[in-house]
């Protein structure tokens, strides 16, 4: 243990949690897209000079936790400078699906060659091209699913690539929506940049870096803490998805938890082989499940660094649907698998820890998509949303209605914002009461959103939970399934969890969200 002051450590802590937060609150004032305005769906953090995480903001948990694996592989055999920006969305190379962005600038003192930070931020599109409007159509490969960005230079010394942006804009459906939401992600880390150089002019590097290293130290410490008090044994749990959106074979999701002492390794072997569907997740989503879990296990306010992750061992088989190999399609990994993920390790670490593990939330991120044709604009246009659903009921007290949880934390997107911005109405958004799952503690309940076309479009959802409910604990019933359904003048037909299909003008898309599972046994004082 190296030697600090507990006061300037806390200090330090919030100094660089500040950081990234204030990158997000740039992030957020100068988007372009509603999706990230509005919906707020984008990620902030900063590394050391290693490319180590030392601090993120509250933002996305499936951005944050799989966004490390991002900046090592962007600095694998390469040089930057000052004034440098790498752009990437590889899923293969450190991403997690094509829609996700992730832009990384390095920070440079005055010490000497090598960066002393990096700043990144990861940000969702709303189109990033491929076979479908929002780019997270039913694909069965990659290469369908958008333009697929390595890690690129998208700033040199200071100075736009403009033939990188060209090549980006002139392979996506909303090019100028494109463009403002890259240019706010510039924005953000230059502001990241800044507060930092602020930090080491007012403390030194190299106090500055001595406390980043010793808040990597504490978040260890305090992460093998909350290990130590599950006790030592193997703890299994499995779940399924109803499809991968091509068959209608269920996918497995298996883990095995072994703690022993301060240490856990989480197994997944068992789990379904890769599928022809977009639902597999590359290694950075499974890891970034497992990040969240055990950070979720420590009950002090800690930082949320890469300390966190050492005292866990994660073995994700290649070629399965945690840990999946090109050129499979991954849009819906991130995610619908990445919620299922966290279903498992909870269901899992139910059995060790029974007093504190919540029932299945809603289990599904619901994204919807819906794209074309403008006529009151004279554009083309690709909106994207996900829907909260049910919290799981706790041991202590009912879930929460109406929420995002888990992997996703973004807003929605307002309805008065949502009908200014494209050719939509959105008719019904209230709680789907009773969607929740009984017992001591009832589980919360879903979401009803029903989305008039007023121009016909095409419209995509990629969700679960349909035929496996959110599983409830302890006696707990589970939470109602998902629904959702095409409503015409003629007819109302059910739909699947997962298909792209051409609505008309005047038809309605209603979602109906899952509710959370139940926690405990009903009795009659608990009605």
């Amino acid at each position: 243990m190296g030697r600090y002051d507990p006061i300037k450590l806390e200090v330090f802590k919030n100094l660089l949690a500040s950081v990234a937060e204030e990158m997000g609150v740039a992030l957020c004032r100068t988007g372009h897209s509603p999706n990230i305005k509005e919906r707020r769906d984008y990620s902030c953090a900063i590394f050391d000079g290693g490319s180590e995480m030392i601090a993120q903001a509250a933002h996305i948990p499936v951005h944050l936790g799989s966004m490390p694996l991002a900046v090592k592989g962007a600095m694998e055999g390469r040089h930057v400078g000052p004034g440098d920006t790498i752009i990437l969305n590889d899923p293969y190379r450190g991403g997690t699906h094509l829609p996700d962005i992730t832009l990384i600038s390095p920070v440079f003192g005055d010490e000497g060659p090598s960066p002393l930070f990096f700043v990144a931020n990861r940000a969702h599109h709303a189109d990033v091209g491929g076979m479908a409007p929002g780019s997270m159509g039913m694909a069965t490969e990659i290469f369908q699913e958008g333009i697929r960005i390595p890690p690129v230079m998208l700033v040199e010394g200071g100075t736009l690539r403009r033939d990188v942006v060209d090549l980006l804009l002139v392979n996506v459906r909303t090019p100028q929506e494109r463009e403002g939401d890259l240019e706010a992600q510039l924005a953000a880390n230059e502001t990241g940049r800044r507060r930092l150089l602020e930090i080491v002019a007012r403390y030194g590097a190299d106090e500055t870096l001595h406390y980043m290293e010793e808040l990597k130290a504490y978040a260890e410490r305090m992460t093998r803490e909350a290990i130590r008090r599950i006790s030592d044994g193997r703890y299994s749990f499995e779940d399924y998805l109803d499809d991968d959106g091509i068959t209608t074979e269920p996918v497995r999701i298996a883990v095995t938890v072994t703690v022993t002492g301060d240490q856990a390794v989480i197994d997944f072997t068992g789990t379904s082989p890769q599928v022809a569907g977009s639902v597999n997740a590359v290694y950075a989503v499974t890891l970034s499940a497992v990040f969240y879990v055990f950070r979720c296990l420590v009950d002090f306010d800690i930082p949320s660094n890469a300390g966190c992750m050492v005292p866990l061992t994660v073995v994700a088989p290649t070629g399965t649907v945690v840990n999946a190999l090109p050129p499979a399609a991954v849009a819906g990994g991130n995610v619908e698998m990445s919620q299922r993920i966290v279903d498992v390790l909870l269901g899992a670490l139910a059995k060790a820890l029974p007093d504190r593990i919540p029932a299945a939330s809603a289990g599904t991120m619901s994204n919807l998509m819906i794209g074309g044709y403008d006529p009151e604009r004279g554009r083309n246009y690709a909106y994207y949303e996900t829907i909260a659903g049910g919290m799981g009921a706790r041991p202590t007290r009912d879930g929460l209605d109406a929420i995002q949880t888990h992997m996703t934390n973004t807003w929605n997107t307002p309805i008065e914002a949502l009908e200014h911005a494209y050719p939509i109405r959105v008719l019904r958004y209230e709680i789907r009461r009773g969607s929740g799952g009984k017992g001591k503690y009832r589980g919360g309940d879903g979401i009803r959103r029903d989305f008039q076309l007023l121009a016909g479009a095409t419209v995509g959802l990629l969700s679960d939970r349909r035929r496996f409910r959110p599983y409830g604990l302890h006696g707990g019933e589970s939470g109602q399934a998902g629904e959702s359904i095409l409503m015409t003048p003629s007819e109302e037909r059910p739909l699947g969890s997962k298909f792209h299909i051409r609505v008309g003008a005047g038809e309605v898309i209603s979602i109906r969200t899952p509710g959370g599972g139940g926690h405990g046994r009903r009795t009659e004082a608990t009605g």
